[in-house]
């Protein structure tokens, strides 16, 4: 299949090895250009870990030369930069063509879908949870994948398109995805930006000096029980909708084979292999993307419901105020889809 790739860090670049290793024409657009650089010389793109090769994707020189020829698009790039790739993505998508947001965040699918229905477009919409693939980008033409996901949860907008962009993500990625029953449940359950609130706020200076310091290890029992309370108020958001999500032990023993029981009972268990190591900068995605675009919209949410969240509230204030910024005043997608409301949320499922 021939697929765009909007993005150029390392969940697009791990996306592209493991597309390009599935036999998939791939062609990468960066919108600066300067990540993509060396591809586009001729230097392969270098994977190890779970994608492990050296691959030769296309490079895009334009948003309209990516999707030119593609019988799919990947949307791979964190949340401060979909509004940017949305609005430079609508004016050349075809009815043809399937969408997949990897991952999605903050209803940012409305805000596409309302773009294309401006131009009488109506196109499937898919929606991940979480992204196929973790890792970090290394340097320019090299990634490093941390884990393939075995199963990621996917809804699709239109709801009537469903069977057609499921088909698609599961041609591009493997047969791992799971229906959800719709947007509001895909937002609620990417658990990123509550478990990277507890470990952010709970590691912050080791980030701010820089430090080389594995996340696992740092996950000890106090943060684990952050995380789990965090999760409680999460959870109890999706019950008020009727909806039902994974918790956060069932989600780490899908990311990473271990078995259930406490977090941190499974941390150890994952702590017999190698890895991830936590950030070792403020300008982290765990904190510029997730804090505005995962958390602000976990509490917006929240909100609409009538569900009390203090931990996430309290979470989204103190990282505002460790960092000098207004982390809820910088979702930039949320103010573009109007006034939502408890009925509109149920409706999207």
């Amino acid at each position: 299949m021939r697929v765009a790739i909007l993005g150029a860090g390392a969940i697009a670049y791990g996306n592209a090895a493991l597309m390009c290793q599935n036999g998939h024409d791939v062609i990468l657009w960066s919108p600066s250009g300067r990540r993509t650089a060396a591809i586009a010389t001729g230097a392969p793109l270098h994977s190890s870990g779970a994608v492990s090769g050296s691959y030769h994707p296309r490079i895009a020189t334009s948003c309209a030369d990516a999707l030119a020829e593609a019988e799919a698009v990947v949307i791979a790039v964190p949340g401060y930069g979909h509004r940017f790739i949305i609005e430079s993505a609508a004016p050349h998508v075809r009815d043809d063509q399937v969408i997949v947001f990897s991952s999605h965040l903050s209803f940012a699918a409305l805000y596409l879908n309302q773009l294309l229905g401006e131009r009488g477009i109506a196109v499937p919409i898919a929606t991940l949870a979480t992204t196929v693939t973790t890792g970090r980008q290394t340097s320019l033409d090299t990634v490093y994948v941390g884990a393939i996901r075995a199963l990621l949860d996917v809804a699709v907008i239109p709801k009537e398109s469903t069977a057609r962009g499921i088909e698609v993500c599961r041609t591009l990625f493997g047969d791992r995805f799971q229906q959800q029953t719709g947007l509001l449940a895909i937002s609620l359950s990417n658990l990123n930006p509550q478990n990277h609130l507890a470990i952010a706020l709970c590691n912050l200076t080791r980030m701010e000096l820089g430090e080389k310091w594995g996340q696992n290890e740092n996950i000890t029992p106090a943060v684990a029980r952050f995380i789990e309370a965090l999760d409680l108020e999460r959870l109890a958001i999706a019950h008020a909708f009727g909806l039902n999500v994974r918790t956060v032990q069932e989600h780490f023993r899908l990311s990473n084979d271990v078995p259930l029981g406490t977090l941190h009972e499974m941390v150890q268990h994952r702590m017999q292999r190698p890895g991830p190591f936590g950030p070792t900068s403020l300008d982290s995605r765990y904190v510029t993307e997730d804090m505005p675009f995962g958390l602000a919209p976990t509490i917006s949410i929240a909100h609409i419901a009538g569900v009390k969240v203090p931990l996430h509230e309290s979470g989204l204030c103190l990282m505002s105020a460790l960092y000098g910024r207004d982390f809820a005043a910088e979702n930039d997608i949320l103010p573009s889809l109007g006034r939502l409301t408890r009925e509109m949320l149920a409706e999207l499922g």
